[in-house]
């Protein structure tokens, strides 16, 4: 196991590349399998979720060549269907979420999957229902092995249907569409995740020979079609980061350039960053952030206090609360954090609240900050980080805290970070990775 060790309180300076996005990997990659012709993948992310994800492909006899660090081209001709009943695919896709992704397109294509019980993160209850319920809505028919733990899925007769999703889960509708693109008929989804990850998704099936229109909305309407070929695909940047390194530029007083973001498919997550009074400008596609000694948390038109909460796109991300509350830790002025779409996911703000920030965790859901403005620095403490985005906020915490900070289960940051510490460490950070002695706190 290892840590970061962080000697916080440094300015930062310089230019930093985002990744490519996780969340549109897991789909895109997922979506190989549709096709038994070649796909070419960039800005590809190099973290585990997704590398794990491809070795899985490749156990299931998708041929794949790593072109560069973040190139791949896939080929998924011939797949070994009976791998899906081994103890292999049991260990390496029960601990991977993503894994789920793989049914929706073996369903569409050879018509039966199984999906062992998923892992991933502890934020609170993740439902699969939705991603089941869309199947069977479209003729899929689900056995669950309680002993083995498996789904086993027969979906010999797919045919086109009309769904409404019970929620707008990007995952779940990602799914349903890999199945439904060549199912028999017209399949419509209504309350259709609409996120950039998904247009994404769409618009390279589409480019495969797919039919799908209302891209971008939240009602999609697929025409089933009998084959699907190649295509090229590039993906977008992951909006996460650039999110994060936006927090992390105000927390540390740091001037940094965030380069390439694809501005135009961030939606609201900039402005909700002005509202905590942080500055910065467009130039060309970087966000340029000046270093910023103050920063003041806008209230609403009528006085009332601020409260920042996630919701489907295109509203703003859950993804990012966790930053959002730990950069106005250091504002002036107050905000309520409210996390309506997982229970747990604001379970960390123990650890702010020792680090000195001013913090009210009214329920599982919410959370008040009352911003101390910068009147002293955080003090580094030695924490654990229980999920991949609560543990960088916990780094964004320390980099701009006083002293040492060390940080353990650092596993899960990587889950989602790719060379986190030495990107940062580009920008003049001091953070090194050492063996974790002890489990942390």
């Amino acid at each position: 196991m290892n840590a970061f060790e962080i000697i916080g309180g440094k300015k930062l300076k310089g230019e930093i590349h985002p990744q490519g996005a996780k969340n549109e990997a897991l789909q895109i990659i997922a979506a190989v399998l549709l096709t038994d012709q070649k796909i070419t993948i960039s800005n590809i992310p190099d973290i585990k979720d997704v590398n794990k994800l491809i070795e899985l492909l490749g156990d299931m006899g998708v041929i794949v060549e790593r072109l560069s660090k973040d190139t791949y081209t896939f080929e998924a001709k011939n797949i070994d269907l009976k791998f899906f009943l081994s103890d292999t695919f049991k260990t390496k896709g029960g601990s991977l979420r993503g894994s789920i992704m793989i049914v929706g397109p073996l369903l569409g294509r050879f018509g039966t999957a199984a999906i062992p019980k998923p892992g991933g993160d502890k934020i609170g209850r993740r439902r699969l229902d939705t991603h089941f319920l869309g199947f069977e809505k479209l003729g899929a028919k689900f056995v669950y092995d309680a002993k083995k733990e498996f789904f086993n899925v027969d979906a010999t007769n797919l045919k086109g249907a009309y769904i409404l999703l019970d929620e707008a889960s990007v995952t779940g509708t990602a799914n349903i569409v890999m199945a439904a693109v060549l199912a028999k008929g017209v399949t419509t989804i209504y309350n259709a995740a609409c996120e950039p990850y998904l247009q994404q998704l769409c618009k390279m099936l589409n480019r495969m020979g797919a039919k799908i229109t209302g891209v971008g909305s939240n009602l999609l309407t697929i025409e089933g079609v009998e084959k699907l070929g190649g295509t090229e695909h590039r993906m977008l940047p992951d909006m996460i980061e650039i999110g994060s390194f936006i927090g992390l530029a105000a927390m540390t007083e740091s001037e940094i350039t965030i380069k390439n973001v694809c501005y135009s498919e961030l939606g609201v997550i900039p402005d909700v960053f002005k509202k905590l009074g942080i500055k910065f400008e467009l130039r060309g596609d970087d966000i340029y952030i000046p270093s910023q000694k103050h920063y003041v948390i806008e209230s609403f038109i009528d006085g009332s206090m601020l409260t920042i909460a996630d919701s489907p796109w295109p509203g703003f991300t859950p993804d990012l609360l966790s930053i959002v509350l730990v950069v106005a830790t250091q504002a002036k002025g107050s905000v309520l954090i409210h996390q309506k779409m997982f229970e747990s996911r604001l379970f960390f703000v123990d650890k702010l609240i020792d680090m000195g920030a001013q913090i009210i965790l009214c329920d599982p859901h919410r959370a008040t900050v009352n911003g101390i403005n910068k009147t002293y620095k955080l003090r580094g403490i030695s924490m654990t980080s229980p999920d991949i985005r609560a543990g960088v906020s916990l780094l964004i915490a320390a980099l701009s805290a006083e002293g040492k900070s060390t940080i353990f289960n650092i596993e899960q940051i990587e889950r989602g970070y790719q060379d986190i510490d030495i990107r940062l460490r580009a920008l003049g950070a001091q953070i090194k990775r050492v063996e974790a002695s002890s489990p942390g706190h």
